[in-house]
């Protein structure tokens, strides 16, 4: 029988992280436990030895991104993910005409290009942050992958484009025939509610860059 190894479970946990549009930090946050908990510094000691995540520390981050063990039992053994370019753009620019269609997908001239772990849509893109309005969660300078063919759900966090032309960066609280409800990343800046008449597309984030 083949020992699970520490490279192993670090993999795992990174990759789950991944799985919910997070960085291993804002796993870490969002489970519950001190920000540093998951990051790459901690999994070694000073003098070298290596450190395990706890059992307690696995069962939150499963808990928290709503994951069976049976699927963090198939990321420890997942192929390592390629490095793919998908299409960046400045979040203030996503707004403008011409850089999405009706439903959300990437088109038109004017994208950059950046290289990232490999997103199973090939339609995903990325948008690059600007100013602070998203912190804690997102800081001046991130980069969010946006997969615009995944489900959306209730607690993902989405890239809304509204049928004025706004753009923005929320929680889904919750979608309804009637109503969406967006809770604002940043806690000094309010929720916002839609008519879905009001909303262009929304699309669901599954990586970022912290």
């Amino acid at each position: 029988m083949q020992m699970l190894t520490h490279d192993q479970i670090w993999t795992a946990l990174d990759r789950l992280a991944e799985r919910a549009g997070l960085s291993p930090s804002g796993l870490a946050k969002k489970s519950g436990l001190d920000p540093t908990t998951f990051n790459k510094s901690k999994r070694i000691t000073n003098d070298g030895r290596e450190r395990w995540p706890s059992t307690e520390s696995v069962a939150k981050a499963l808990q928290a991104t709503n994951t069976a063990i049976d699927t963090f039992v198939q990321l420890i053994h997942d192929r390592p993910r390629v490095v793919q370019s998908v299409p960046l753009l400045g979040l203030a620019q996503a707004g403008s005409g011409g850089y999405f269609d009706d439903g959300g997908f990437p088109v038109g001239k004017g994208w950059d290009e950046v290289g990232l772990p490999s997103i199973s849509d090939e339609h995903a893109y990325a948008l690059e942050i600007a100013g602070d309005s998203m912190k804690p969660a997102y800081r001046d300078g991130d980069i969010v992958v946006v997969s615009p063919s995944a489900a959306v759900r209730r607690g993902d966090r989405v890239v809304v484009k509204t049928t004025k032309g706004e753009v923005m960066v929320k929680e889904l609280k919750r979608r309804t025939a009637k109503v969406i409800e967006l809770a604002s990343l940043n806690p000094s800046h309010p929720d916002r509610t839609l008519a879905p008449s009001e909303v262009e597309w929304i699309g669901r984030i599954v990586w970022a860059s912290q």
